[in-house]
């Protein structure tokens, strides 16, 4: 019986690499693989499920599957996961805390990017900062005329403007004609180079920490889905695509040990890697619900109290339920 035929879309990722290297095999599929960037992958997906197993922007899935209206079913293999403190920036010469906020205009390339959740989850939670207390200007971070992927049905007291034509949220911000800044990548062009610009938090590191340590919160940004119509053909795929992807993430974490000869193009890993583990424990990317369930329950919670999902879901309907339990020897 041959093997299973796949197209995979996933980011260029260490804790994919032995994926895409064959040092690690998906039982019982014959994977095409695909490296791309998210932005292409989400756009593509979404748009025209051109993918038979997708990374996914986890507020994007969960908007969709809320709806009934995802044609993937979710894998807990958090492809992404960053603290979103370095994802806010401010005009430094007139914000200086995040009360400063309230009244004011923010740019942002979509509302619904989970990094964009994660932010103003951040800022609701931990400094009294709503989603009404500002006005969102949707506009490109590089390119003018980005719109949003999925049509969204927000709350009646956001403010959602565009931003003029021509223009971007980056050449906003660095005129001034904006306030803030939130987006998964920094502001580009001369923007970046104002020195009346920068993160919002001066020590965006430490605020994350002390966020952690309070909350036991690791931001998912991204998970891994399977369509739905192949998983219902193949039960067994959802838990092979689980196994294959934590081992190979397993290996990309030995690979970070081995000091000998340091795996990246960056300086201080022992050191990081060692501070990270003190922090957060040996698995600190870990995979899988159970290890994960403050993220997920806040994620959920706030994405449903910010006008995102059209329901509040539980947790034990997102994902497919072969990935919640797992063999052990």
């Amino acid at each position: 019986m041959s093997n299973l035929q796949l197209s995979i879309a996933v980011g260029n990722y260490d804790r994919v690499r032995p994926l895409f290297s064959g040092r690690t095999q998906i039982d019982g599929v014959d994977p095409v693989f695909m490296a791309l960037s998210p932005e292409e992958i989400f756009f593509r997906a979404f748009r025209n499920q051109e993918f038979d197993v997708t990374e996914m922007s986890f507020s994007s899935y969960l908007i969709k599957h809320s709806r009934g209206e995802s044609p993937y079913i979710g894998i807990p293999v958090f492809l992404s996961r960053a603290f979103r403190h370095t994802a806010i920036y401010a005009r430094k010469d007139r914000i200086h805390q995040p009360a400063d906020l309230k009244g004011k205009r923010i740019g942002i390339p979509e509302y619904q990017l989970t990094a964009l959740v994660w932010a103003r989850a951040i800022l609701m939670d931990d400094y009294g900062v709503n989603p009404a207390d500002v006005t969102w200007v949707l506009g490109g971070i590089d390119e003018p005329g980005r719109i949003e992927k999925i049509k969204l049905e927000l709350p009646p007291n956001v403010r959602l403007e565009h931003a003029p034509e021509g223009e971007t949220i980056s050449s906003l911000l660095d005129q001034g004609a904006i306030d803030g800044f939130i987006a998964p990548r920094a502001p580009s062009g001369a923007a970046i180079k104002n020195p009346n610009v920068g993160w919002l938090f001066d020590d965006p590191t430490a605020v994350a920490k002390d966020y952690f340590k309070r909350t036991e919160i690791f931001p998912i940004m991204h998970v891994l889905g399977v369509r739905k119509e192949i998983a219902a053909k193949h039960p067994w795929l959802p838990g092979a695509l689980f196994k294959a992807f934590e081992e190979a993430k397993t290996v990309a974490l030995e690979s970070l040990s081995e000091t000998s000869a340091t795996k990246i193009t960056l300086p201080f890993v022992e050191e990081q890697l060692k501070a990270a583990r003190n922090l957060m424990g040996f698995d600190f990317w870990s995979y899988g619900v159970a290890k994960n369930l403050p993220t997920l329950e806040t994620f959920v919670r706030q994405h449903h109290a910010q006008g995102l999902s059209a329901r509040r879901m539980s947790i034990d309907e997102i994902f497919h339920p072969a990935t919640y339990e797992g063999f052990k020897i």
